[in-house]
C-alpha cells in the first residue's frame, strides 16, 4: 500500500461520514422510517441495494476461491438473475398487498403466529451462524492479505481487521438506519464494479487473454468422468456437483434466498410502490449477471496464472497452505495485492470495504428489525415507536457479539468457508421454500400445514448440520442408514429430497386439518386477488418491463449454452 492508496481510502471515508451526517439530520420518527427507509425508495436505489447486499465477502473470497478450486461449478448460484425476476413478477404483488415489514409477518398473515415465530428463530440463528460470522471472518482474511500484516501490537492482525470492520459498520448502521444503507449502496456499487472490472482486465492482460484462461483451465479435469474446470454441467456421478443436483439444489437455495429471505426482500419492501419495487428487481437482475465475470472468472485467472508460473519453473502465483496446496480463498486479495497499480489498489480496497460494510449493515438492520417487530413488539404492543428503534439498536449489538464469538468455531472449519456457507443454506432453505411456495400457490394450504412444513425443515436441517460436525471430527465410524442419509449423501441431492419431503408434510397436514377461510387468504394466494388489486398490479408494468425480462432470460440461456 502506497501513499496514494491511503489518500483514496481517506476520501472514501469522508464520503461515508458525509452521507451519515446528512441522513441523521433527516427525521426518522418511527420504525418504518428506520427499518424501511420510509418506504419511498426508487428502482435505482432498490436494485443497487439488492446487488450491494448480496455481494458480500462470500463473493470476494468464497466465489473467487471457488473459481480457483473448482472452476465454473458454482456459477449456477451466481447466474440467478432469473430468480430475482420471480421475486419481482410473482412475489412483489403479494408482499405489497399484505403491507408487511418482515417475511415472518407475511407468514403470520397467511398461516398463524407460531409460523411467524418459527421463521424468526430460524432467520436469527442463520444470521449469526452464517452471514455475520462468514462476512466478518472473510473481511479479516481480506485485509490480512491486502495489507500483508501478520501481527500488530502482538495481536493477530486478522482479529484487529475483523473487529474494526464490525465496529465501523455497527456505528454506521445504528446512527443511520436503513436510509444510510440504501444511500451508501448507491455509492458502493459503482466503486466495487469498477474495481473488479479493473482486476478482470489486468488479470487477462497478465495471463494472455480469455482463450489462454479457457485453455489452461480446460486442461484440468475435476473428476473421473472427463469434466474439466470450464464445465458448468458435470456428470451426475460427480462427487461434489452432479448436474441434476446442482440445478435442483441451486434453484431451491436461490428461491429461498431471493424470494423469501428477509435480507433481500427488505430492499424490495422499501419501494415507493409496486412499479418501483418490480423495476428495482429487474435492475437487480441485470446486476446479478455480473458476479460470475467479476469474481468467479478472476478466481480462474488466478488459478491459470498459478499453473503458468509453476510451469515456467518459478514460484506459484497464489500463497500455499500448510498441506502443500495453493490457497484458493486468497485468489481475489492476491490479485489486488500483486496486479494493481498505486491509487487503483486503494480504490479496490474501498470497494471491498464497501461490499463488506454493505452486507454487514444490511444484516445488522434486518436482524434488528426481525427481533424488534417479530418478538418485542408482539409481546409489548404499546411500546412507543422511538423506543422500538432503540430496542432494534440493542438487538444489533447482541447479534454482532454472538457472530464474533462464533468465528473461532468457524476458523476451526479450516479452508472450506464457501462450502460451509452453502451447506448451511442447503439445509435451511427447503422447509422455508416449501411453506412459502405452497402458501402462495395453493389455496388449500392450512395454517397447521405451513407450520409443520417449517418445523420438519428445521428439525431435519439441524440434524444434518449436527451430523456433519460430528462425523467430520470423529474419524472412522461404522456405516449406518443414519450416517448415509445425514452425512454421506451428496449435499445437493439431500437438499432436493428434503424439499420434496417438506412439501409432502405441508400437503398431508393441510388435507388432514381445517382449510383457511376465504377472508384469511384474500389477496395472499394466486386466484384470490380482488378486481382492484388486479388492476393495480396490471397498471404497474408495461412493455419495457417485459422486454428487459426477456433480455435477462436470453443472456442466462446463452451463458448455460456456452459453458455447457
Amino acid at each position: 500500500m502506497e501513499a496514494l492508496d491511503w489518500v483514496v481510502i481517506g476520501v472514501f471515508f469522508l464520503a461515508l461520514i458525509g452521507i451519515i451526517v446528512w441522513v441523521v439530520r433527516q427525521k426518522q420518527n418511527d420504525s418504518a422510517d428506520y427499518f424501511l427507509g420510509g418506504r419511498d425508495a426508487t428502482w435505482l436505489a432498490i436494485g443497487a441495494s439488492i446487488f450491494a447486499s448480496n455481494i458480500g465477502s462470500e463473493h470476494l473470497i468464497g466465489l473467487a476461491g471457488a473459481g480457483a478450486s473448482s472452476g465454473m461449478a458454482m456459477a449456477h448460484w451466481e447466474i440467478q438473475g432469473w430468480m430475482i425476476l420471480i421475486l419481482g413478477w410473482v412475489f412483489v404483488p403479494f408482499y405489497t398487498r399484505s403491507m408487511v415489514y418482515t417475511m415472518p409477518e407475511f407468514l403470520e398473515r397467511r398461516y398463524n403466529p407460531q409460523s411467524r415465530t418459527i421463521l424468526s428463530v430460524i432467520s436469527l440463528v442463520s444470521y449469526v451462524l452464517t452471514k455475520v460470522a462468514v462476512t466478518v471472518y472473510a473481511g479479516g482474511l481480506v485485509f490480512q492479505q491486502v495489507f500483508g500484516i501478520k501481527e500488530l501490537w502482538g495481536i493477530d492482525f486478522f482479529w484487529i481487521a475483523a473487529i474494526g470492520l464490525v465496529l465501523l459498520t455497527a456505528l454506521y448502521t445504528i446512527f443511520g438506519g436503513m436510509k444510510s444503507v440504501l444511500y451508501t449502496s448507491v455509492l458502493q456499487t459503482p466503486i466495487l464494479l469498477l474495481g473488479s472490472l479493473i482486476i478482470l482486465v489486468l488479470g487477462f492482460k497478465e495471463l494472455g487473454g480469455w482463450d489462454e484462461m479457457m485453455k489452461v483451465c480446460g486442461a484440468v479435469t475435476v473428476n473421473d468422468y472427463g469434466d474439466t474446470m470450464t464445465n458448468l454441467i458435470r456428470s451426475n456421478d460427480d462427487a461434489n456437483f452432479p448436474w441434476l443436483g446442482a440445478l435442483i439444489g441451486s434453484a431451491i437455495i436461490g428461491f429461498w434466498y431471493w424470494c423469501t429471505d428477509q435480507f433481500i426482500v427488505q430492499r424490495v419492501l422499501s419501494g415507493k410502490n409496486e412499479k418501483e419495487a418490480r423495476r428495482g428487481t429487474i435492475f437487480g437482475a441485470y446486476l446479478k449477471l455480473l458476479p460470475v465475470f467479476l469474481f468467479l472468472i478472476p478466481g480462474m485467472i488466478a488459478f491459470a496464472l498459478h499453473q503458468k508460473y509453476i510451469g515456467a519453473g518459478g514460484e506459484g502465483f497464489l500463497p500455499m497452505l500448510a498441506n502443500g496446496n495453493a490457497n484458493a480463498d486468497a485468489a481475489f486479495p492476491t490479485l489486488v495485492a500483486k496486479l494493481l497499480p498505486a491509487g487503483v489498489k486503494g480504490l479496490v480496497v474501498c470497494g471491498i470495504l464497501a461490499a463488506l460494510m454493505s452486507s454487514l449493515a444490511s444484516l445488522f438492520n434486518s436482524s434488528a428489525m426481525l427481533f424488534t417487530i417479530d418478538f418485542y413488539k408482539r409481546f409489548r404492543p404499546e411500546t412507543p415507536e422511538k423506543k422500538l428503534v432503540g430496542i432494534g439498536q440493542i438487538a444489533t449489538v447482541v447479534i454482532v457479539i454472538l457472530g464474533i464469538l462464533w468465528i473461532p468455531i468457524m476458523r476451526s472449519v479450516g479452508d472450506v468457508l464457501y462450502t460451509y456457507l452453502q451447506d448451511v443454506q442447503s439445509v435451511l432453505a427447503p422447509g422455508i421454500a416449501a411453506a412459502f411456495l405452497l402458501g402462495i400457490c395453493w389455496k388449500r394450504t392450512s395454517a397447521q400445514g405451513g407450520m409443520w412444513g417449517l418445523i420438519s425443515g428445521m428439525v431435519i436441517g439441524l440434524t444434518r448440520l449436527g451430523a456433519k460436525v460430528y462425523y467430520s471430527n470423529v474419524g472412522e465410524v461404522a456405516d449406518s442408514t443414519f450416517k448415509y442419509l445425514f452425512y454421506d449423501m451428496n449435499w445437493l441431492f439431500f437438499c432436493g429430497w428434503m424439499f420434496l419431503f417438506c412439501i409432502i408434510v405441508v400437503i398431508v397436514v393441510s388435507l388432514a386439518t381445517e382449510a383457511p377461510t376465504t377472508e384469511k387468504i384474500q389477496g395472499l394466494v394466486f386466484g384470490t386477488a380482488t378486481k382492484e388489486q388486479k388492476a393495480a398490479t396490471r397498471a404497474s408494468w408495461n412493455h419495457w418491463d417485459i422486454i428487459h425480462t426477456v433480455i435477462i432470460l436470453a443472456i442466462t440461456g446463452a451463458f448455460y449454452w456456452y459453458f455447457w
